[in-house]
Order: C-alpha cells, then sequence, then structure tokens
C-alpha cells in the first residue's frame, strides 16, 4: 500500500482494501508501510463505510486477525459513532450482532470477546430509555436459544457469560457526562437481582464445566465495581470460597474473592463480612500445607484473601466485639502469613502483603475510645510484640554465600522489603513505645555481653536495624537505653559489610541523640572515621559524619582536627565516588562553620589547597573528557562545602540547662568565605576560559556562587562587581541558563541594597539585550535560555520595579518576546511567562512604558491566553494562566472588556469545541471578578474543559 493510500477517498474504504492493509500491517517488515497501513485503518474505521465492511470482515472463511479487525471495528463504531446509525436500523444492529456473538461462541475467543463488547457498548447506548430490558432479554434469548443459530447450549452459555463479564467494564471504559454515567450505573446495577441467582446456579452445578464456573467468578468480580449490594452476593461469594479447593480455579477464585471484599462500600453489609470470618479461617489447613510443600502460590492467594478482609474491614469487623476471638484468630492468621518460613523474596513473596493490615489494625484500635480501646490494647499488644520478634526475623540476610549467589533483582527487592519492614517497625513503636526499645536492647546486650551466646552476626545487625528504624524518625531523646547502645557499638565485632553498614546508620540516627549528649561522641566518633577509609561503607559511613557533623556541629571543637585529618586523608586519594565527596564536604561546611571566626580561614585553606593546585594544574592543559570530569568533581566539592558553611547560623533548641556548648561564631567582616571566593576567583576565571562552551562545567562554576548567595546573602557584597563582570563575559561569550539563573539570586538579594546594586543592574541589562537578540533569531532552539529569561524578569518587576523606568530596558521588546514564550510547548518555560505576565501587569499604572504597550497590544496577550486556556497549554497551568486574566482585569478593566467582545466573536477561537454562547458567559464571568482569585482559576479550570471537549466526562475529575 503506498503512502498515499492516507489520504484516499470514502470510497476506497472497500472490504479488499482493508484486507489488504491488514496484511501490510501484520507481516510487511518495513516499520514504516506499517505505519502507512495503521494509519489507513484507523481511518477506515472512522468512516461511514465502516457500518458495512465490518460485517463482509466477519465471514466464518476470514482468518482471525480480519475477524478481530472487523469486531473491533464495528465497537469503534457503536461506541464512538453511535448517532451516524438511524434509529430504525438500531434493531436490525442489534439481531445481527447477537447472531455473530453465537456464531463466535466456540472462538477464536479474541473475536467472541471483542463482539460482546460492542453488544454491551450497544446495551449501554439503549439503556434504559430505548431498551430498557435489555439484560433480561438478552439473558433470555442466550438461555433459551431462541432466533439463534449456530451454537449449541454450552456455546451460548458460554456467549453470555462473555458478555456479563465485559457489560461493566464497557461501562468503566465508556466515555459519557457525569449524570449519564450515574443513571446507567443505577440502571445495570439494578439487573443484578436477576443476574446474581443465574450465576449462582451455574456455579452449583455439578456438571458445569470448569470454563463456565471461571466465567462465572470472573462475572462476580466485573459486576462488584458496579458497587452492587454485597448483602445480595452473599451466597455467590460463599460460593467461590468452595472453589479455592480446585486447583485449576484457584487463581480466578481468589481474584474474585479479593475483588468482592475490597469494594469501598462493602462495610455496609457487616452481617455479612462477619460471615465470611469463618470462611477465611476454615482456609488455614490448606494455607499450611501449602507452606509445608513448598505451593507459594496456594499460599500467597490464601494470604490475599485473608489481608483483604482483615485490612478493607478492620473497623467493621473490630465493632463487632461479640466476635473478637474470630477476629483474634484472623489477626493470628495474618501473622503467620507475615512470618512464613523461608528467604524473601526467593523463597516466599507473601509476607510484603500483610504489612499494610499492621498499621490499619492499630490505628483502627487507637481510634476507639474508653473501655473498647482498653480492652483491644489487652488482646493485642501482646501479639504486636510477637509482630516485632517476627519482623526482625525477616530482616535478617541469608548467609554470606546465599546472599552472593542472589540476582541483583533480589537484592533491590529486598532492601525495599526491608524498608518497609523498618517502617511498620516506626509505626508501631507508637503502640508499645520504650518497652519495644528496652527488649531490643535487652536481646542486643546479651549476645554481646553473654560469651556463651555464640549469635550470627546476622542477629545483631537485625536488632541494630530495629534500633534504626525506630530513631530514624522517632525522638528517643527521653529512652534509657540509647546510652547503652552507644556503650554497646564499640563492642560489635564487624565481620561483614552488611553489619557494618548498619552500625554506620544507626549511628546516624542517633545524631540528634548526640548533640544533647555530646560526651559521648568520643566514644563513637572513632567508629565512623576508621569506617570512611572501606570503600564499601562509603554511603553509610559519609552519610553518618555529615548527619553527625549537622547535628552536633557546636560540640566538634574537641575532635575537628580527627575529623578534618580523616575527611581530607579519604578525599586525596579518593576512596569514595563523586557523590559520598560531596557528603563529605557538606559534613566539614557544618563542622567549620560551627568553629571559632579566627580558626576558620586557618582550617579552610589546607583543606582546599591540594583540589585548588589540581584544579590550576588541569587549567594548563587541553581540554579533555578526562580533564572535564575531574574540574566538576572538584568544582562540585567547593559548591558542597560552601552549601554549608554558615558562620552566622545559631544553634537551635538550647536551653540553659543544656550541656554548654561553644557560642556561635559573631559576624566575620570579611567573611571566611568571600575570601576564600576572592582567591579562587581568578582559578575560575581560568577553567572558564577554556571551558565556556560547555554547560556543564559553566553550570558547576555557577553552582559555587548560587550556594555561596544562598548561604551568605548580604555578607557576598564584596563579591558582587567581580560576579557581575564574570557572568556578562559569561554570557556575552556563550549564552546559557545557568547565568541567567544566577543573575537572579543577585536581583532577589540585593536589590534592596543601593550601594551594591550598580553593578547587578548593568549586568541585567547586557544579559538582557543578548538574550532580546536571541529572541529575533531561533529561540525556540533554547527553551531553557528562555524559561530563565522570564524567570529573572518576573523576579526584577517584583523585587526591583524601579527599573523598568530606564530607557534602557526595552520593554515592548520585552513585551513581545513574553508573547512568544506562551507558545512554547515546555510547561516550566510556559509557567514562567505567566509568572512574568502576572507581575508586568501589576505595573500598568507606575511604570508607563507598561501601560503603553498594553494599550497598544495587550489585545496580543489577551488572544494568547486563551489559546493557552483553549488547549494549546497544559489544563495542569490553568491556575497560572488565571492568575494573568485577573491581574488584566483588576488593573485593566475596560481595556480587557473590549479585547474580549472582539476576539471572542472570532470563528472556532479559541477552539471550534465552544459556542458563541459559552464564550460569551465566559466573558462576562471573568470581567465580574476582580478580587477573587479562587472563582477566576474555577471559572478558568470550566471554560478549558468546555474547550476541550472534556466538561462532564471522568476526565474532568482529573483536573
Amino acid at each position: 500500500m503506498e503512502s498515499s493510500t492516507v489520504q484516499a477517498a470514502d470510497s476506497e474504504f472497500t472490504v479488499e482494501a482493508v484486507e489488504r492493509a491488514l496484511h501490510q500491517l501484520f507481516y510487511d517488515p518495513d516499520m514504516a508501510q506499517k505505519n502507512v497501513a495503521q494509519k489507513w485503518l484507523t481511518q477506515a474505521q472512522m468512516s461511514p463505510q465502516a457500518w458495512h465492511f465490518c460485517w463482509s470482515l466477519l465471514r466464518q472463511e476470514k482468518v482471525p486477525e480480519v475477524q478481530f479487525f472487523g469486531a473491533s471495528t464495528l465497537h469503534a463504531k457503536i461506541s464512538r459513532n453511535w448517532t451516524e446509525l438511524p434509529a430504525e436500523q438500531h434493531m436490525s444492529l442489534r439481531t445481527q450482532l447477537i447472531g455473530q456473538v453465537c456464531q463466535f461462541a466456540g472462538g477464536p475467543k479474541m473475536v467472541l470477546t471483542r463482539l460482546c463488547v460492542a453488544l454491551a457498548s450497544l446495551v449501554l447506548h439503549t439503556v434504559p430509555d430505548t431498551w430498557p430490558t435489555a439484560v433480561h432479554d438478552l439473558l433470555q434469548t442466550f438461555q433459551t436459544g431462541q432466533g439463534i443459530v449456530g451454537a449449541d447450549g454450552r456455546g451460548r452459555c458460554l456467549a453470555m457469560l462473555e458478555l456479563l463479564a465485559v457489560l461493566p467494564e464497557e461501562f468503566q471504559n465508556c466515555r459519557v457526562p457525569a449524570p449519564r454515567r450515574t443513571q446507567l450505573r443505577s440502571t445495570l446495577a439494578g439487573e443484578w437481582s436477576s443476574v446474581c441467582p443465574l450465576l449462582q446456579q451455574l456455579l452449583r452445578q455439578a456438571d458445569s464445566p470448569t470454563q463456565v464456573r471461571m466465567r462465572v467468578l470472573q462475572c462476580l468480580a466485573s459486576w462488584m465495581a458496579l458497587d452492587v449490594s454485597l448483602g445480595e452476593s452473599e451466597g455467590l461469594l460463599q460460593d467461590s470460597f468452595t472453589m479455592l479447593s480446585h486447583p485449576e480455579l484457584f487463581d480466578t477464585a481468589v481474584e474474585t474473592i479479593v475483588t468482592t471484599i475490597s469494594q469501598p462500600d462493602s462495610h455496609r453489609f457487616a452481617d455479612t463480612l462477619v460471615k465470611l470470618v469463618p470462611l477465611v479461617l476454615g482456609l488455614q489447613d490448606q494455607l499450611r500445607k501449602a507452606v509445608e510443600t513448598g505451593d507459594m502460590e496456594t499460599s500467597h492467594g490464601i494470604c490475599r484473601i485473608a489481608v483483604a478482609l482483615g485490612d478493607t474491614h478492620c473497623r467493621t469487623l473490630l465493632e463487632h466485639v461479640d466476635q473478637w476471638q474470630g477476629f483474634q484468630a484472623l489477626v493470628n492468621m495474618i501473622l503467620f502469613c507475615t512470618g512464613l518460613p523461608g528467604q524473601y523474596p526467593v523463597d516466599e513473596t507473601t509476607s510484603s502483603l500483610t504489612l499494610t493490615f499492621w498499621y490499619t489494625l492499630q490505628d483502627d484500635i487507637l481510634s476507639f475510645e474508653g473501655d473498647r480501646q482498653a480492652l483491644y490494647l489487652q488482646v493485642y499488644r501482646p501479639l504486636y510484640f510477637q509482630l516485632v520478634n517476627v519482623l526482625l526475623h525477616k530482616s535478617h540476610f541469608p548467609s554470606d554465600e546465599g546472599y552472593a549467589s542472589w540476582s541483583s533483582d533480589d537484592k533491590e527487592q529486598f532492601r525495599i522489603y526491608r524498608i518497609d519492614i523498618s517502617d511498620t517497625l516506626m509505626y508501631v513503636y507508637d503502640l508499645l513505645g520504650p518497652e519495644m526499645l528496652r527488649g531490643l536492647y535487652d536481646r542486643l546486650g546479651r549476645h554481646l555481653t553473654d560469651p556463651s551466646r555464640a549469635a550470627a552476626w546476622q542477629d545483631i545487625e537485625a536488632l541494630l536495624f530495629g534500633f534504626q528504624s525506630i530513631a530514624e524518625t522517632v525522638d528517643v531523646s527521653d529512652s534509657d537505653v540509647i546510652p547503652g547502645l552507644i556503650g554497646l557499638i564499640p563492642l560489635i565485632n564487624v565481620t561483614n559489610v552488611e553489619l557494618a553498614e548498619t552500625v554506620m546508620y544507626t549511628i546516624g540516627s542517633l545524631g540528634e541523640w548526640l548533640a544533647d549528649h555530646p560526651v559521648m561522641l568520643g566514644g563513637i566518633l572513632p567508629v565512623v572515621l576508621q569506617a570512611l577509609s572501606n570503600p564499601d561503607l562509603s554511603v553509610s559511613s559519609s552519610s553518618a559524619l555529615k548527619r553527625i557533623c549537622r547535628e552536633c556541629r557546636y560540640s566538634l571543637q574537641p575532635h575537628a582536627d580527627n575529623i578534618l585529618a580523616a575527611t581530607q586523608d579519604v578525599l586525596v586519594k579518593q576512596i569514595h565516588k563523586s557523590t559520598q565527596c560531596m557528603w563529605l564536604m557538606q559534613a566539614l561546611g557544618f563542622l567549620i562553620s560551627a568553629l571559632p571566626g579566627e580558626q576558620i580561614l586557618g582550617k579552610l585553606l589546607p583543606l582546599l589547597s591540594p583540589h585548588l593546585q589540581q584544579l590550576e594544574n588541569l587549567t594548563k592543559e587541553m581540554p579533555s573528557p578526562s580533564n572535564k570530569s575531574t574540574i566538576v568533581h572538584i568544582l562540585g566539592l567547593l559548591s558542597s562545602l560552601l552549601t554549608t558553611l554558615d558562620t552566622n547560623a545559631e544553634p537551635l533548641g538550647l536551653d540553659d540547662m543544656a550541656i554548654a556548648r561553644p557560642a556561635a561564631p559573631t559576624h566575620l567582616d570579611p567573611h571566611p568565605v568571600v575570601v576564600v571566593l576572592q582567591q579562587f576567583f581568578p582559578l575560575i576565571q581560568a577553567v572558564l576560559s577554556k571551558w565556556l562552551n560547555d554547560s556543564e562545567v559553566v553550570e558547576a562554576a555557577c553552582a559555587i556562587f548560587d550556594k555561596s548567595l544562598r548561604t551568605l546573602l548580604s555578607s557576598f557584597a564584596p563579591l558582587v562587581p567581580q560576579l557581575s563582570e564574570l557572568v556578562g563575559q559569561m554570557y556575552g561569550a556563550i549564552p546559557q541558563a545557568a547565568a541567567l539563573e544566577l543573575t537572579r539570586q543577585l536581583v532577589h538579594i540585593f536589590s534592596g541594597e543601593k550601594e551594591h546594586f550598580g553593578p547587578v543592574k548593568s549586568l541585567l541589562e547586557l544579559l538582557s539585550s543578548i538574550t532580546l537578540s536571541i529572541f529575533q533569531q531561533e529561540p525556540r532552539d533554547h527553551p531553557d535560555i528562555v524559561d530563565s529569561f522570564m524567570r529573572l524578569h518576573a523576579q526584577v518587576l517584583k523585587r526591583k520595579a524601579e527599573l523598568y523606568l530606564s530607557e534602557t530596558l526595552d520593554i515592548k521588546a520585552l513585551f513581545y518576546c513574553g508573547i512568544l514564550s506562551l507558545k512554547f510547548p515546555e510547561k516550566p518555560t510556559m509557567k514562567s511567562t505567566c509568572l512574568f505576565f502576572t507581575e508586568l501587569v501589576s505595573h500598568c499604572e507606575d511604570i508607563p512604558a507598561v501601560g503603553e504597550v498594553l494599550q497598544e497590544d495587550g489585545k496580543l496577550l489577551l488572544q494568547g491566553l486563551l489559546e493557552g486556556i483553549g488547549g494549546l497549554a497544559p489544563r495542569s497551568l490553568m491556575e497560572y494562566f488565571a492568575e494573568v486574566l485577573l491581574g488584566l482585569n483588576r488593573h485593566c478593566h475596560s481595556l480587557l472588556s473590549g479585547w474580549m467582545q472582539e476576539v471572542m466573536l472570532i470563528p472556532n477561537f479559541p477552539s471550534a469545541q465552544v459556542s458563541l454562547e459559552q464564550k460569551q458567559t465566559f466573558s462576562q464571568q471573568v470581567l465580574r471578578e476582580q478580587t477573587n482569585k479562587r472563582r477566576v482559576r474555577e471559572i478558568v479550570r470550566d471554560f478549558s474543559l468546555q474547550c476541550r471537549g472534556l466538561q462532564g466526562t471522568e476526565y474532568a475529575g482529573d483536573y
């Protein structure tokens, strides 16, 4: 088929042409030709001829692929082009379609399913108005076989069940307005009273084939999505449990039971739910047998059922106090599933399913008050202590040999599983309290101090893992066991990387506690510093040191030299990967910032000297990929250090009774960071002179100053002239977004400091002039620059709007650049442009040039906004478009009113989906609101949905 076929007239959509296109789609090795065929076939399905050729494609002599396309075409026409078919043809279509369903009752299955979906779509178009008895009539037809040719009783039964299974699914997938969806749901749910007994009869019949029973189970699951009554379904659901004893039906029965009891409103049928508890408990023998024989599929399925009932209906079952023993047995059954024998995920993958249940049970117990809560705490607290032991056991690492044999996927699954266990332990602590920590500590102490107990490293690691899980997020400052834990850590004989990592993470999680008990630092810091030299502990040791330095910075002065020496040693030896090196530099930033002011430079310069020397040597070499990675790494080290080197930070949370700590350093002038940067400046210039064309190096250099600005704020002032000149040179040579972002920071910090803002003003004018020239060429090639440019000027208008009074800033050009930017497809650019216009419009009265450009061409801005609202912009950005409209209405109301009248008369603008009346309503609503931002957002949202043809559909709910 030639490409020109795509443009073929409707008359060419013949059966023969469709078959040729299908052959090309399935068998042509040329992907381009496949795409041509796919496009043509899509057009064929949309054509009026499709109503006719689809039947020819369904003939028995056709191959299944052709028949499937015929059935799919029929569904497409009914679901999307129903209005093309005259009402007088609806009856004949129904008759033909039912006949085709019966013709294909024996297969192929994919064709039968598609025909049933088409028939389901027809039902949804005709109930309850033109065919109110559709479901009843179809059941009668398939049961009696009246008027049906080509299918025996079994075939008709399977076809009927296929239709019943897909009917609710087609309802879920159809796109109809919300009122119509409510009507359809109610109509279909009303048919359940006749459908359910039929399904129950088929399931109970002793001679029902497996295929029929399987489809019955699937029908039940499908219809439950229509919110049908669980009470009416009770008998059918109970019968579904009996199907669990049939291996060939087990998986389907599990899915059906889980789907049914997990329905959101099934809690309304509490009596039915209570009756299910004995049925689930009756599965315990089957569960234990499956565990003993290693039948993972069966144990997994039964566990899913138990968790679905317990998790979804925990509160409902707890409220039936008279049934508390049955529910307690269910909880114990779930605990058994949590502690299934074997190593996750190589021996079992079921235990992870149960973890959310323990959150639910705890929340529901604590939601009760008074005596009932006390009763349930008495019953379930001992069980939660058992749960802690089970979870710690399940978190055990396997043997070293076993773990080495695991695949990377298995290790990753186990890592995630341990995170889930950690979160569960943390949550359980709220219920069990300090007694839980005491139990962990006692067990750890016995393992480490009792010579008669030869504990495996996995036992010790699991207990530390439990401590870490709790200390990571829970305040353990009042715990009386943490000092003992700190004392036990040095006693651990670390013979394994996994154990060593958990030791590091445990120490890191105790950072806040150590800040309140600095006397304990002397015993714990050597463990961390020693671990820094082990590459296998890179992540955990550097993370632990960073957390200690962040939390305990004001207590670390006695240990500063040791920390600096150990860290500098591993940095020079390049033991760690780049990310961990950055963490170490951030740790040193915290440490050094808390030292007495006179010591800071003396610590900084030796720390940086080897890196700066290496950087200077690299500037003398020819650029190469290896040199680039080293340069970016060194610049990153400096940037990371400056991120946390804040000598003005004050210690938080200190009270008069706390252990004495060194006072925070007083304000230093000049700031040590400024001194370092002044010495470093020529080196950065030398680097940029050779690497100006490389955006990664430029961004790394800009990041140094960006982080310094954020940390130093106004203390950065001595460097403003130098930095402004450097940024101007960089941008003048190669415009890059990083330079604009850096300038935005300068504007933000120094807009209010007249004595320092001069260089920034000159830099802004230079950057604006260069960027405006980019807009005259190919701005679409630089969306990042356009985005940053719009954000920069939004910041200028917000912080220093009087700059727009300068003759050197071409405000008209900036306005037109904004109009262009509004049409960029990138979401960040659209958002930044809206922020720019929101600020710009607010100054139309105090900045004459802004008022003039809005007077002359404000209609262009309105048109750009409406194009975005009409479909050009993502719906998630509508609130930003709404704010610009609100600004125009607030500050230029009379102008906006005139523009609205003009643009809304343009045919098919901003969308062909909206009528003139809808456009006028939108205009009136917008013009009425000058203060209510929330209301304008709603108006814009609704109009945008109308423009996109989504008003009243399910997609509107996602907005």
